[in-house]
């Protein structure tokens, strides 16, 4: 049965195995826009990169100063040296791998960085985890896409899960006075709303893309009238819940600029590294995620060789909810004290666009979901220096890159074959 269940995804293997042009020609742009901010608007004058935040730290460095200009034309002489190892890459049938991608956008970001920063200081820890924390929830959210649309349902209704799991988080949290209590709690209402969402979805056919709608709009909904009813009334005893403490992990929390940013979080944000690998682990190495992608692929195929695919899209379904409510989780038990109308904020949306520029992949889900979270908060970063850059520029571009993922403009960008279908067994 393993056998025929790899056969069934084969032809995706081979899909994504072809090379593509893409991918190098959206480097050649990108190098040659981000030419033109140091040609066309230079930047005089030094910039800063803070990376320590207190004295007390156990390994100092010293700040990094670089010249703005002078800084971004070398990044874009490497940005142009990436362009051209990646077309020698595709030139000989090889597939560019993920980590050149990553390369290339840290060049980008660091020249960007320089050159916007012009005569200030960025802090780089607080630059680095206020994008963390950003991109936590989106994180979640985006893994829980993965799962549903690799197992054929979309999921558009991740904004509702986020959204009743931080609610939820929020009243038993209170009542308990417990935040481990209010996680699971969150990791139910999460499930309850996959589950209304399989139910129409695999059981019914309703199209999917209504249903998550309908969904989203239902749960905003029912929170604000629950909040004003119930939550408002008693905000001391059911909307105070008690937030996780932060936990530094000895040694690792003291690597300088990425320890305090990664090894000096709360509980959630550890789970989500461990949820970021198990997904990938899963999903690519064991035989759970090959009859989870087989279903996604080609539902009939995978029914002709045993696996039930209606159980396995609703058990499936079901996880994806919960991992989206440990997203909703976050918000009000880690960043906010008490629950707030239609707090997240559209972040379901944000997290289903990265799992399309992540192309369905949990690790590049993830990636998307930290650009997005980056570019959130550098925004705000370089209003507070006086950057010229306008702040509306950065909140766009995640999105203006994602609509050229979704173009397949950025390599390939191709849903599994049967998202989105119902599933009929003649």
């Amino acid at each position: 049965m393993t056998i025929s269940a790899e056969a069934v995804v084969s032809d995706e293997q081979r899909r994504v195995a072809i090379t593509s042009w893409k991918t190098p020609v959206i480097f050649a742009l990108f190098t040659v826009l981000f030419a033109l901010l140091p040609l066309l608007a230079p930047r005089d004058g030094m910039s800063t990169f803070r990376l320590v935040r207190s004295a007390d730290a156990v390994i100092q460095l010293p700040e990094l100063v670089l010249p703005a200009n002078a800084t971004a034309w070398v990044c874009v002489v490497l940005m142009a040296a990436t362009t051209l190892l990646a077309v020698l890459w595709t030139r000989a049938q090889r597939r560019l791998p993920l980590w050149l991608t990553v390369v290339y956008v840290v060049i980008l970001l660091v020249g960007f960085l320089a050159w916007a920063s012009a005569g200030g200081t960025l802090p780089m820890i607080g630059l680095l985890g206020g994008a963390l924390a950003l991109a936590t929830p989106l994180i979640f959210g985006a893994l829980g896409g993965v799962i549903g649309e690799r197992v054929g349902v979309v999921n558009i209704a991740i904004e509702a899960q986020l959204l009743a799991g931080a609610f939820m988080a929020a009243l038993v949290g209170s009542a308990t006075g417990s935040p481990w209590i209010g996680l699971i709690a969150a990791m139910v209402a999460g499930v309850l709303v996959s589950l209304v969402l399989a139910v129409f979805a695999i059981t019914y056919y309703v199209n999917q893309v209504i249903v998550g709608v309908v969904l989203n709009v239902l749960v905003a909904g029912l929170t604000t009238f629950l909040y004003r009813q119930v939550l408002n009334a008693n905000p001391e005893t059911l909307n105070s819940p008690p937030l996780f403490p932060v936990i530094s992990i000895p040694v690792l929390s003291e690597i300088p600029v990425l320890g305090p940013v990664l090894f000096r979080q709360t509980i959630i944000v550890y789970l989500m590294y461990i949820t970021v690998f198990l997904v990938w682990f899963g999903l690519y190495r064991t035989r759970w995620g090959l009859r989870l992608r087989a279903v996604g692929e080609h539902p009939q195929a995978a029914d002709t060789v045993g696996i039930k695919v209606a159980p396995t899209r609703y058990w499936n379904m079901m996880l994806a909810g919960a991992i989206a409510g440990m997203g909703g989780a976050f918000y009000t038990l880690v960043t906010n004290p008490q629950f707030g109308r239609e707090m997240t904020a559209g972040a379901g949306y944000i997290a289903l666009a990265a799992v399309i520029f992540g192309k369905w992949d949990p690790v590049r889900a993830t990636l998307a979901a930290l650009l997005f979270g980056f570019a959130t908060n550098l925004q705000g970063v370089l209003s507070v220096i006086g950057s010229p850059v306008p702040s509306q520029f950065m909140l766009m571009l995640p999105y203006v890159v994602t609509i050229f993922a979704v173009a397949g403009l950025v390599g390939r960008s191709r849903p599994p074959a049967a998202s989105g279908e119902p599933y009929i067994k003649s």
